[in-house]
């Protein structure tokens, strides 16, 4: 049970229940590649099966941190920041995206969308998931759609997500890596008979780096 007055920040945005935050590669999507300072915010309740990090899942194991704390390590390390999860939008995320901009950092967040959008972001990376379908709102800002692939069912279900995005949105399948090996000639087959989607491969992981 958290003090009054820290939960009274929590819920203003001012303080974070930060899981992680580290200095790597985006390993995914558009930005691959590129160095990054990432932000995991913890709590989550989507609840995907297969997550990697089902260890952010309970805030209540995630200490309130500062969010000018994180804003100024964040400084230190890159100026692209990509906030992930659990899942961000679980919190206000505009205390801490008007922080990052005063130091003229990219700002990248990675959601499901399946809360409201908050926050000032320079990329939006929407990776929906069946349980908890993402806000309106988010689907018409997203510049990126990243479908999980688990079996075949999931084609169905990127396809729907595709028609709600707008048509600027780039559109990414990435397999779920714990059936990589399995899935993975289905989504290469998939892309060349449908060339309006693309693959993401979580190359952070053949590099063996965060």
């Amino acid at each position: 049970m958290l003090k009054p007055e820290i939960q009274k920040q929590v819920d203003a945005g001012e303080m974070l229940p930060l899981m992680e935050a580290f200095y790597t590669i985006q390993g995914e999507g558009y930005h691959k590649g590129t160095a990054s300072y990432f932000i995991r915010v913890g709590g989550c309740d989507v609840g995907c099966h297969w997550c990697d990090v089902k260890e952010s899942w309970n805030a209540k194991t995630h200490p309130p941190t500062s969010i000018q704390a994180i804003a100024d390590q964040a400084a230190k390390f890159s100026n692209t920041i990509v906030v992930t999860g659990g899942e961000p939008l679980m919190w206000d995320m505009n205390p801490l995206t008007h922080l990052l901009k005063q130091k003229k950092l990219k700002i990248h967040i990675e959601t499901s969308g399946a809360y409201p959008l908050s926050g000032h972001w320079d990329w939006i990376c929407l990776s929906p998931k069946k349980r908890m379908l993402p806000t309106p709102e988010v689907y018409t800002k997203a510049n990126e759609l990243k479908v999980i692939v688990y079996n075949k069912d999931d084609f169905k279900f990127a396809e729907e997500q595709a028609a709600k995005v707008s048509k600027d949105c780039i559109l990414y399948l990435q397999p779920e890596w714990s059936v990589r090996e399995k899935v993975t000639p289905f989504i290469v087959e998939y892309v060349m008979n449908h060339p309006k989607w693309k693959i993401s491969l979580q190359t952070h992981k053949y590099l063996n780096i965060p």
